[in-house]
């Protein structure tokens, strides 16, 4: 399969991620969203990829995938969807272990990279929230401010988990406080 010529919104399978749908493409990498794993940059020539290639095609389908075309465009324009975060270089292969307190249950494990992704979208969802609480016609001015205030504060709530971040840029910020004289 020649790689380099696919399209958004072509349906691939990669062994490592899974199912995905090519969002964006640049020279030599894909904007792939991927069911599991979220968006990840990976290399056209990555032997990795296989496109999937649907059975059947009827009209139905091709509205769909118009229909996932649109929503696409939709989300990459004001949920700011092809953003690429990485994930710590320390952390990579890692894992999240959960022991209670009871040493004879057995602990969780958890893949770091599954935990980081859960962070990462939260993060998203806070700022879809934090638009629509700003778009929003009904909400005074006052009411939009009170509001906003929770979604800060749950930013300072997760600042823990700044450390997994590689880009010091991508880090969650809650109220650092304010002076009074």
């Amino acid at each position: 399969m020649d790689q380099t010529t696919l399209g958004i919104g072509t349906r691939l399978q990669h062994t490592q991620f899974g199912p995905g749908v090519i969002i964006g493409i640049r020279y030599a990498t894909y904007l792939i969203s991927f069911i599991h794993y979220g968006i990840k940059e990976v290399d056209k020539i990555d032997t990795n990829l296989d496109e999937i290639i649907p059975e059947n095609v009827t009209a139905e389908i091709e509205t769909a995938s118009e229909a996932e075309r649109s929503l696409l465009k939709i989300l990459h324009l004001w949920n700011g969807l092809s953003e690429v975060v990485p994930l710590g270089d320390k952390w990579r292969g890692g894992t999240l272990l959960l022991q209670t307190a009871d040493k004879n249950l057995k602990p969780k494990e958890i893949p770091i990279e599954d935990f980081f992704h859960k962070i990462v979208m939260l993060r998203d969802r806070l700022r879809v929230l934090e638009q629509n609480i700003n778009s929003n016609k009904k909400l005074s001015d006052e009411e939009k401010v009170n509001i906003q205030q929770y979604i800060t504060r749950c930013y300072g709530s997760l600042t823990t988990f700044n450390v997994l971040f590689k880009n010091n840029n991508q880090l969650f910020v809650g109220d650092k406080g304010t002076k009074e004289d």
